[in-house]
Order: C-alpha cells, then sequence, then structure tokens
C-alpha cells in the first residue's frame, strides 16, 4: 500500500514514518508539509491513501481532499488531528472521509485504522465516537473510552491480557495501559474488582469466569 503524509509540524511526520516503516507491506511514498506540496505529491506519485493533518497551513486538510479527488477518486484518505470537533466531523463526513484519527491514538491504533482503510472500511477513533458523535454507552461507564469498554467487557469474559491484546490487535503493553487508565476512572482496585464490577453492571457472563 503506497501512503503519503501531509502535515505541518515536522516531528508528526517524522513519528508516522517511523510508524509505517516498521510495516513490511505499507510503504510511505512522500510527505509533504503545506497543501501547495501535498496537492503536487499526490499529482506526483498517485498513492493508495493520504494522511492528511487537518490544520494545515493555508486552505486546510479538508480543503486538499476535495481537491485531490477531482484527479485522484480512488484515493483514499485519513485525517489526523488533535483536535475534536463536531463541525470538523460533519466535513469529513460530507466529504467521504475514510478514517479521522486523534494525535494522541496509540501506534497500534494507528496501523490498524490504515488497514481497516484498506480493505475498504472506515476507522474513526473511539474518542471521536464517544465525545462528539454521542453513541449510547452504559451510564456506569459513561466516564471510559469506547476501547476501555470493550477492555472491561474482555475483563468480564475471564480473557487474558494476551488474549484481548490478539482480539484487539493491540499490544499486551496497550492493554495494560488500558486496564490501569479504566481502574482509575472506576476507583477500582485491580483487574478482579474490574471483572466483578463489570459484571455486576451486566457487562460479563459472571464471577465464575473471573
Amino acid at each position: 500500500m503506497k501512503i503519503v503524509v501531509i502535515d505541518d509540524y515536522p516531528l508528526v511526520l517524522k513519528g508516522i514514518q517511523q510508524i509505517i516503516s516498521l510495516e513490511a507491506d505499507l510503504q510511505i511514498a512522500g510527505v509533504a508539509m503545506s497543501c501547495d506540496q501535498g496537492l503536487e505529491l499526490i499529482k506526483r506519485v498517485r498513492p493508495d491513501l493520504a494522511i492528511i493533518g487537518l490544520s494545515l497551513s493555508g486552505e486546510g486538510g479538508l480543503r486538499l481532499i476535495r481537491q485531490v479527488k477531482i484527479f485522484h477518486p480512488t484515493c483514499s484518505f485519513i485525517i489526523f488531528t488533535s483536535n475534536i470537533s463536531r463541525s470538523d466531523i460533519r466535513a469529513a463526513r460530507v466529504e467521504d472521509v475514510s478514517g479521522y484519527l486523534l494525535k494522541s491514538a496509540f501506534p497500534e491504533e494507528f496501523i490498524t485504522a490504515i488497514r481497516m482503510v484498506a480493505r475498504g472500511k472506515r476507522y474513526y477513533d473511539p474518542e471521536i465516537l464517544d465525545d462528539v458523535l454521542g453513541q449510547e454507552s452504559n451510564e456506569p461507564f459513561a466516564g471510559l473510552t469506547a476501547r476501555e469498554i470493550d477492555i472491561i467487557r474482555a475483563l468480564a469474559q475471564g480473557l487474558s491480557n494476551r488474549a484481548i491484546s490478539e482480539e484487539y490487535c493491540i499490544s499486551e503493553n496497550t492493554v495494560k495501559k488500558h486496564i490501569s487508565n479504566l481502574l482509575g476512572k472506576l476507583e477500582l482496585e485491580d483487574r478482579t474488582q474490574a471483572a466483578l464490577y463489570a459484571f455486576s453492571q451486566g457487562l460479563g457472563p459472571g464471577p465464575g469466569f473471573v
């Protein structure tokens, strides 16, 4: 899969390049730091996917996407941003953007987003779904992200960290970080308490599985 990255922060460009370079089947075909440079880059290399910073200097990432779709309609797009804005999400959906990812995402989530888009699916950061799109959630878990709810449900099912990492295509270290975060938010001591609490709220098969 041929990928270009367009963002006006050098550290962001370098970080994305490092993450993608670890994947044998993914190729960085070029990077750019402005809308004009990005437009010329995409015209030249005809990528499969363009990862674009939302707040590019000049006309902005969404305007660049509209321009690219005129001459390269088969290109897919992932918006990469540090901001959560309902209006930006709506605009991205209007432009049929395949992915919308926050810069706070874990590297595993970043790669997952790319692979899902490569398969013709969409990936919107779970924090966006929680905070902007207003998906329904169980009241006792309202403070958790969508991924943290996935993890606590898995704990209630008695899954190990390794099994959880395989289920959600993330590393065991990332699983541990999610567990630590949700324990802090729910003011629980350990994973056993989390599993029992999740079961009490209807998220798992029962304490016999803990």
